[in-house]
């Protein structure tokens, strides 16, 4: 399938704007995620987890940006897509702690978690997109005539 070179850039530009939005939002609300005084030991603090979240969509988007391959794409969209499933898993369903995740089950639903929702699926979709194309754009380089 042939690609349009400008499609390339546009799918790189969606992850990364998707991830920062990822990335901002989460960075965000990591202090209110902080544990309380009875928080059980041996569990994450969720701002932890919030904070790793948005670290990694933030080298994430980076390395699309740098290097747009498949596994810079694969990386995105493990990133997006994880983020976009804890948000729907944690809306619908309370799992209590998983090991040495605390519980983050939150039946709410609000603007900034749309906005984030939102994000992290046009960043899945367009990691996704640049995952199944990339090479398409990486082999017709390496077989064009040279002059």
């Amino acid at each position: 399938m042939a690609v349009p070179r400008g499609m390339g850039i546009l799918l790189r530009l969606l992850v990364a704007a998707g991830l920062a939005v990822d990335a901002w939002i989460h960075w965000r609300f990591a202090p209110d995620m902080a544990p309380g005084k009875n928080a059980p030991s041996g569990t994450i603090a969720g701002d932890d987890l919030f904070r790793a979240q948005a670290i990694a969509a933030v080298v994430a988007a980076v390395l699309v940006l740098a290097w747009a391959s498949k596994w810079t794409y694969a990386i995105a969209f493990v990133v997006a897509a994880s983020a976009a499933g804890a948000v729907l898993a944690y809306y619908w369903w309370d799992f209590g702690r998983i090991g040495p995740i605390p519980r983050m089950y939150d039946p709410s639903w609000y603007s900034d978690k749309t906005i984030s929702l939102a994000g992290e699926v046009v960043a899945a979709l367009a990691a996704l997109a640049g995952f199944f194309t990339v090479g398409d754009r990486e082999r017709r380089r390496s077989t064009a005539p040279t002059r």
